[in-house]
């Protein structure tokens, strides 16, 4: 699927494997973004002149489209930079009016620290208690110990839907059941950076009440990213961030807001951005979710099973290919071989090969597992191959000749 994506034109040897921290973008989303720059180039929803009711019209109809995309509503779609930022939106906009003292919030021991610090943070302002579930030893969440972590003063559970580090698919659905039961009030947040763009979202189906992704993961552009909030859960909600295009009437003493989710968006907004997001949806759609998952599964079988034939190798994460993605992390398991950022700097130096290398934004993960130097991390996309594979075992096979 190399012809999709114009950057192996130009660098037809380079063997990208960091998905996880940005997916390369294909020529239509590129064309869409430099035609909106080209040719229309006008703000939003004050101009009478043709090309701001184009972008205005184009604007409203991408909200749609990702809406659509996860089952939501129009109006419960916030368009923010990122997921970091939707995050933070709602610890701000929602967790300042409902945490007090004493509340609890739960997270995981496997969260990106977009969804930790922003949480940690909170607690230490408001005084509440952050708590954590366990991450067992086969690299899946203790879901029994909800049964004493949730009470009745906890607030929020705030999730990832797949862990950037290990590759672990969480069974939300079953979570949120599970939180709901316990503690119907207990709000749930998920974080879909990293599932977004590798298996269809049902958000009325997951019974979330936020979830955050962003844009630049899911074949589209940086700047954009999506914040789902479920329509009731406005009126517990006000926004953290004023200006222009939020707001209905402005007076000297008062202002009174715009509707949800508009008055959660003050500014001029991602324009460009937002409507090259619908055009990268529609490039997922037109390749299809069947084929995405299948592609994606067989390489993933491959990549375990040529690692597993690496006896210095140990996989952070699960090794077999089941309730998992594509993000393969690991470590050498003796001193002697190389430390990530070298086998990082040799891969791309010898090889052309592009791996993420460190913590990868989950230090306190790493810590609890012994990675106290970080791991190398491998995640997949659709225009990798298992010639890529091949030629990253060879550069690992090297790297360790190399230190030995």
């Amino acid at each position: 699927m190399k012809d999709y994506f114009p950057i192996f034109k130009n660098q037809p040897q380079l063997i990208y494997l960091d998905s996880a921290a940005t997916s390369l973008k294909p020529n239509s989303v590129i064309d869409t973004e430099t035609n909106y720059y080209t040719n229309i180039s006008a703000n939003i929803h004050r101009g009478l002149y043709q090309t701001s009711q184009i972008a205005s019209n184009q604007y409203d109809q991408s909200r749609q489209i990702i809406a659509d995309f996860i089952h939501a509503d129009i109006s419960e779609i916030i368009f923010t930079s990122g997921t970091t930022a939707a995050i933070n939106l709602v610890a701000q906009s929602w967790g300042n009016l409902n945490i007090n003292p004493g509340g609890e919030i739960i997270i995981t021991q496997m969260e990106h620290h977009s969804n930790l610090v922003p949480w940690q943070q909170l607690a230490l302002q408001k005084n509440a208690v952050l708590k954590y579930i366990p991450v067992k030893n086969d690299f899946t969440l203790d879901l029994e110990s909800l049964d004493k972590l949730i009470t009745p003063k906890t607030k929020l559970v705030s999730l990832t839907h797949v862990s950037n580090v290990l590759g672990t698919i969480n069974p939300v659905k079953q979570i949120i059941q599970k939180i709901k039961f316990i503690n119907p009030q207990t709000l749930v947040l998920v974080d879909g950076a990293q599932s977004i763009a590798h298996f269809p979202v049902d958000v009325a189906d997951i019974g979330v009440d936020f979830y955050a992704f962003s844009g630049h993961k899911l074949y589209g552009p940086t700047g954009i990213g999506c914040l789902f909030v479920k329509k009731q859960i406005y009126q517990t909600m006000k926004p953290t961030t004023f200006g222009g295009g939020a707001i209905q009437e402005v007076f000297w003493d008062k202002t009174v807001f715009d509707n949800p989710p508009f008055c959660y968006e003050p500014g001029t907004p991602p324009i460009a951005q937002s409507i090259s997001l619908s055009e990268a949806i529609k490039f997922v759609q037109s390749i299809g979710w069947a084929k995405i998952i299948n592609h994606e599964k067989k390489l993933t079988d491959y990549l375990l099973q040529q690692l597993s034939t690496i006896p210095q190798i140990k996989i952070f994460g699960p090794t077999i290919n089941d309730n998992r993605l594509g993000v393969v992390s690991f470590a050498f398991n003796q001193p002697g071989y190389p430390a990530p950022h070298d086998l990082g700097d040799i891969m791309s130096q010898k090889f052309n090969v592009a791996v993420r290398t460190g913590f990868h934004c989950a230090m306190p993960l790493h810590y609890h597992f012994g990675f106290d130097t970080g791991t190398t991390r491998i995640s997949l996309g659709l225009y990798n191959s298992t010639q890529d594979i091949d030629i990253l075992i060879r550069g690992i096979l090297e790297s360790i000749k190399i230190f030995s």
